[in-house]
């Protein structure tokens, strides 16, 4: 049984204002979706460094310092998209952390890139 619902119309909302952002922040991407949710890749159908998950989480493909950091954030665990299948650099961050989103897609994209 995955471990995502359908994003909210708050989630979509934080998903727009995070786009913003990162433009604002010079990070190329392009909006497609992984796992049937909206997400953020690398220009030119790269690699997904973030998605909205579970209404109004977010998780990120994250490495090293930023990582372990992410995962210290209360709340925060390895995603897992079938129990028992943890995808061990993607991080599941609730949107209680929402201010720390730019700064984890920001790090999540140069992760990737």
């Amino acid at each position: 049984m995955p471990a995502m619902t359908k994003p909210t119309p708050d989630g979509l909302a934080l998903l727009d204002e995070l786009a913003d952002g990162l433009e604002a922040a010079a990070v190329a991407f392009e909006r497609s979706q992984m796992f049937g949710s909206p997400g953020f890749r690398l220009p030119g159908k790269g690699k997904f460094f973030a998605t909205l998950v579970s209404g109004e989480e977010m998780i990120f493909k994250l490495d090293g310092a930023m990582h372990a950091s992410a995962l210290e954030l209360d709340g925060a665990h390895l995603f897992e998209p079938m129990p028992g299948r943890p995808m061990k650099q993607w991080v599941q961050v609730p949107s209680a952390h929402r201010g720390k989103y730019l700064e984890l897609a920001t790090a999540a994209a140069q992760s990737v890139g």
